[in-house]
């Protein structure tokens, strides 16, 4: 899991310093169509911020990440992230969708890696990862 997260990090680290910082994570949510008020980043980064340098370093994300899977809230975010990735709001993701959406975060993804990626994941084998599937991913260790 540590391997995914470290990429999440680096698609919010946009400038690749180590450090999110407060116009980093907005520019973010504006790439996936949602915005928060400056106030609030602020506040959101205060809480994530220990040693209070005024970014995200990797070792506070893994720490915000593991206890959010952690806490009684985890199915409700993983629940979001997945409804991030389902833009047709069919309770599956499609490749064509993962695709769309890796590449509004600024990853560079070919549709063909997206397919090879939800293949990995489908465990019933219908070409699509449903939320059963994606939490089961989501949990699992990252394969090495």
């Amino acid at each position: 899991m540590d391997e995914q997260l470290q990429r999440v990090f680096d698609q919010f680290d946009k400038n690749q310093d180590g450090k999110i910082s407060v116009t980093e994570l907005n520019d973010v949510l504006i790439a996936l169509g949602s915005s928060s008020p400056e106030e609030e980043l602020k506040r959101v980064m205060d809480e994530i911020d220990i040693d209070k340098d005024g970014f995200i370093n990797l070792s506070e994300f893994l720490v915000l990440c593991r206890s959010n899977f952690d806490s009684s809230d985890a199915e409700t975010e993983l629940r979001d992230a997945f409804d991030l990735y389902d833009q047709d709001k069919n309770g599956l993701i499609s490749a064509e969708e993962l695709h769309l959406v890796l590449n509004k975060l600024g990853m560079a993804c070919s549709v063909e890696k997206c397919l090879s990626m939800i293949a990995s994941a489908d465990a019933d084998k219908d070409g699509n990862i449903n939320f059963k599937e994606f939490r089961k991913m989501m949990k699992s260790p990252a394969k090495e």
